[in-house]
């Protein structure tokens, strides 16, 4: 089995197409496939002691999720059956895509959200970034004024996607025994 399972939700496919280029620069010992947390079970998301874990933000600040029209659901169905696992010993790296410029008051709030959720059942995370180059009025992705993990903006910043998907990767590298 590879070593960290690579997990999202996404609703227009941007997040997705994000998790399949991680998963592009490993190998299948490495890292698992790219999975959406639909097709997931609880025992194969828990199996794995490293995790990195992608989401869109829906309209204002909302998990992908049937009640946000997101087709076979999300984060929304998925979390509610891990809420009885512990996952402390996990290692947990966040990514999150969201639009800055048509929703700058609740930016990426979907990653914030579950940070808190994993943060909560004892997780620790890896790949805090930087809030500068970013144009929002809030986000419950910031703590200690830095976002909880990497932050795409694909709609207004997708020059800088590959960049920063390169730079965020050689951060966690440490963290999860990969190549850097």
């Amino acid at each position: 089995m590879a070593r960290i399972g690579l997990f999202f939700a996404s609703s227009t496919g941007n997040t997705r197409r994000i998790a399949k280029a991680i998963k592009k620069r490993y190998d299948d010992d490495t890292m698992a496939d790219a999975l959406n947390v639909n097709k997931a079970t609880p025992e194969l998301f828990a199996s794995y002691n490293h995790l990195i874990l992608g989401t869109s933000t829906l309209g204002a600040g909302a998990l992908p999720g049937l009640s946000s029209d997101c087709m076979g659901g999300g984060w929304e169905e998925f979390l509610p059956q891990l809420e009885a696992l512990d996952f402390s010993g996990k290692t947990i790296a966040l990514f999150g895509l969201g639009n800055q410029d048509k929703y700058p008051d609740e930016f990426v709030d979907a990653l914030g959200i579950l940070y808190e959720f994993f943060k909560a059942r004892g997780a620790t995370f890896v790949g805090a970034w930087p809030v500068d180059d970013y144009d929002f009025i809030a986000s419950k992705a910031v703590v200690d004024d830095e976002f909880v993990g990497l932050v795409l903006d694909q709609e207004n910043q997708k020059l800088l996607t590959d960049e920063r998907v390169a730079k965020w990767l050689q951060q966690i590298a440490p963290d999860f025994g990969l190549p850097h």
